[in-house]
């Protein structure tokens, strides 16, 4: 076996590491599995623990303006209090539970263009610490949010971008430091009065939440500015609910209303199927109610290319891919990987 990365803390003749997953393609509060795969150096050495952490690029408002920073948000101990002999290969099966409201990086086996994701090997031996190993993990949506950004992309939305913003957003449960935003230019038949769009989904066990940003359009007296909508939807609802319509029904209400009202800056709540009081238990890691409880093929899942109710004809029939949901094919992995730079240091607090 060969192994990527050799402990450089721990100087020459220092041991080496490779961990593998068992599937890099997971879904938030899944499991993913994998083994951490130790080979001894020329000497042994007392292993103070070993721990996997999942690590992903966030952006950060500083005062001198934006930046991104590697930021680890949640992690699990694979092992304590181990000797390594010279030479002695060792290997360390792991699960780590996908948080519920981990960022998608992949939707219909499109990497999600400016999104990374991946699980860090972390070695410490006599108080030095080695991030040994970085492997690219691939997070595919839930049902609701993968149907709702199918509809996006039916309805002729194009795709402007993703990022992870620091911070939190008012009215909503959110348990990462983090939050994600898809951004798409508006469909033809809204850029009468909106110019972008926004999506944030937050997940619980019970069901999503969908917040969306409109970027509006000034008129000729009056200036553009923001306004907000949120949606609550059950994780049942995914199969049950026309997308095209339910999407194109909130779209049409914030233009109805920024109409008649023109609102200002603020968070009003449209009526939108399945929203009202939160309501919210303590979301815990597991799977959510009714989701089923597998683990997508890499890359690709055939099964939720199948399902689905009005509108999502096209996707049955293999229209998926970048064009159906707005955005052209992702980067390759070895190209995201790349944006991760050798900032092995830079964790900052993010730790959930």
């Amino acid at each position: 076996m060969v192994f990527k990365k050799m402990l450089g803390a721990f100087g020459i003749g220092g041991p080496s590491v490779d961990t593998v997953l068992s599937n890099p393609s997971t879904r938030p509060g899944l499991m993913l599995g994998g083994q951490v795969n130790l080979t001894g150096g020329s000497h042994d050495v007392e292993i103070d623990h070993i721990a996997v952490g999942l690590v992903t690029r966030v952006e950060i408002d500083g005062a001198e303006g934006d930046y991104d920073a590697t930021v680890e948000f949640h992690r699990t101990q694979v092992a304590g209090g181990l000797r390594l002999a010279q030479g002695q290969q060792v290997a360390l099966p792991f699960q780590i539970q996908i948080p519920i409201q981990t960022p998608v990086t992949d939707v219909y086996g499109q990497r999600l263009p400016g999104m990374t994701m991946g699980l860090r090997t972390e070695v410490a031996i006599r108080g030095a610490v080695d991030k040994g190993d970085l492997d690219p993990v691939h997070v595919h949506p839930l049902p609701v949010p993968e149907r709702i950004l199918a509809a996006f992309g039916q309805l002729g939305f194009q795709f402007k971008g993703a990022d992870l913003e620091r911070g939190q957003i008012a009215g909503v449960h959110q348990t990462l430091p983090f939050y994600q935003e898809i951004e798409y230019f508006a469909a033809p038949q809204y850029a009468h009065g909106v110019n972008e769009v926004e999506l944030t989904f937050l997940a619980d066990e019970q069901g999503v939440d969908i917040v969306l940003e409109f970027d509006r359009r000034g008129g000729l007296f009056t200036g553009g500015h923001d306004s907000y909508g949120r949606y609550r939807v059950a994780h049942a609802d995914a199969e049950r609910l026309d997308w095209v319509a339910v999407v194109d029904g909130w779209l049409r209400e914030a233009l109805e209303q920024y109409r008649t009202t023109q609102p200002g800056y603020g968070a009003p709540s449209y009526g939108a199927p399945g929203y009202g009081a939160p309501g919210y238990g303590q979301p815990g890691y597991g799977a959510p109610a009714g989701y089923p409880p597998h683990q997508p093929a890499y890359g690709h899942d055939h099964e939720h290319h199948e399902r689905g109710g009005s509108g999502m004809g096209a996707v049955a029939a293999g229209v998926v891919g970048g064009a159906a949901l707005g955005f052209a094919g992702g980067m390759v992995a070895e190209e995201v990987f790349d944006s991760f730079g050798d900032d092995d240091g830079g964790d900052d607090g993010g730790d959930e």
